[in-house]
Order: structure tokens, then sequence, then C-alpha cells
């Protein structure tokens, strides 16, 4: 992980580092908030992203989290492993429709424009904060950072889908959270800095959140003593919402359109301000 960084790793981010010459590197993620890249940036060493190759893999990593969240999985499967069965019927079991609940994306790239579309097609309405001002587009309600407490509290979804920039770190902390409707959920696959993680707790603790799915967090691995891990609405997973088994393939292309780019002189796709 970035916090926990492997020997291997760390060879190749002291290679590049060390190497006067460096005058481009292409990187696997889409985010180049890590160490090694801004200080290679702050030199003038060109840094470009693989942002949209694994795009549709995160979109779908967040649509299942809500959707198990939605139906109540992870609570049938603790009485699945007690061999329980208890209809879902009664209150705080039943689930509530999805059309028509709303969900707020923070974050206007590749994942939160597919995220969008599949909610919109389950019926449910969005709510899109961006960083710049634009119309509403196709259903989707576009708001601003500076409006995010407007659309707070008719999100039922908080799905954070964004970049970690000195805008969105650590924005989201129990005043954002309590501001939301009781039972509402987090949803986060953007970065774990985007959250106070100690606030996200006390709220899930006092029950005001229904739930979360997080991929992400402050420090990763998530250390052992946390109480994310026993919270039984949350979902946890290990920084995994991107992985699958076509992303070699796709970043591999970008690369080589990229390198074409490179030699002959133009702008890479990706490149970071």
């Amino acid at each position: 992980t970035k916090h926990e960084i492997h020997p291997d790793l760390q060879a190749v981010y002291d290679l590049m580092l060390a190497n006067a010459g460096l005058r481009w590197v292409h990187i696997h993620s889409a985010g180049a908030d890590r160490a090694v890249y801004v200080a290679l940036r702050a030199r003038g060493v060109s840094i470009s992203t693989s942002s949209g190759t694994n795009a549709p893999v995160v979109a779908s990593s967040a649509l299942a989290g809500l959707l198990a969240q939605a139906r109540r999985l992870p609570m049938l499967l603790r009485e699945q492993q007690r061999h329980e069965w208890t209809p879902l019927m009664g209150a705080g079991r039943m689930p509530r429709d999805l059309p028509g609940q709303t969900v707020t994306i923070v974050g206007w790239g590749p994942i939160g424009q597919q995220i969008a579309r599949v909610v919109l097609a389950l019926d449910m309405r969005v709510v899109a904060v961006r960083t710049r001002p634009m119309p509403d587009e196709h259903g989707v309600q576009m708001v601003t950072f500076d409006a995010l407490h407007s659309a707070l509290p008719r999100t039922d979804w908080l799905v954070l889908a964004c970049p970690l920039t000195e805008t969105t770190h650590q924005f989201i902390g129990a005043r954002e959270l309590r501001s939301m409707p009781r039972g509402a959920q987090l949803i986060n696959v953007a970065r774990g800095e985007c959250v106070r993680q100690a606030e996200l707790i006390e709220v899930l603790q006092e029950g005001h959140l229904g739930g979360a799915c997080l991929d992400v967090f402050e420090h990763e691995p998530l250390p052992s003593e946390s109480p994310l891990w026993d919270l039984p609405q949350v979902i946890i997973t290990p920084h995994g919402g991107g992985h699958a088994d076509g992303n070699e393939g796709r970043v591999a292309r970008m690369f080589l359109t990229n390198l074409q780019r490179w030699l002959q002189d133009q702008p890479l796709i990706n490149r970071v301000p």
C-alpha cells in the first residue's frame, strides 16, 4: 500500500528518484497522490495516469456494495452462518425500494459517470458533485462542492468516486454524515483520506448511518484493532475495487498510445497537471 510500501516497490521508487534524466512516468492507477509522484512532478517529471482503464471495474464494485447493503446481504450472511431462517420482514429488515432513492456521487469522472448510468437504470435519482459548475444532463442534477451541504439532507446513498485533492481531503466528517437522513449509507471507492475515519466510526456506532461499504481507509492495511472490522453494518474490502484480470491489458494499451504520443511530441493522455 502507499502507507506500507513493499521493499521491491520502494526499490523502484528509489531508482526513479535517483534518475536525474527521468522525464516521464506512466502509472498503473488513476490517482497520482503517492509521495513519490508528487516529488517527481515537483522536479518537472511528467506523470500520466491510467484513469478510465478500470472505471467499469471500480463502478461495479461500488454498485455491488450498494446492492448488497440495499438487499441486507451482510445481515443475511451472518444469519446463514448461524443457520437461521428469518424472512426479510419487519422493522429494520424490510428492504426499501431503490426507485426514488437519491444517490449523490462525488466525482464526475469515468467512474462516477458509469455508476450514474446504472443507478439511473434502476430509477434512482442522481446528484453529481463536481469541481466546476455545469448544466444538469440526462436526469443528473449537477452541483459543485460548495453546494454539497444542500444535497446531503436528501441523499440516501453517498458515493465517493473522486480523486484526493486539497478540496476532497477529509471533506466528509460527522457533520456531513449526520446531515444525511437517518439510515443513509456511505460507499467509498475513492481514497480513505477523503473521510475523517474516527468521525465515521462515531456516526456508525451511534446508529445514524444505516451502513457503509468501504474499499479505502486512512491507513492501509486497515489495522486489525480498528472498530470498523466489527461493525455489523459495514462491508470492508481491501482496496480491491479496481482489481480485475483485464486491467493489465487496458493499462498496457494506454501506455503504448501515450508512448506514441510522447515520441511524436503530442500531449499525453491523462497527464497530471
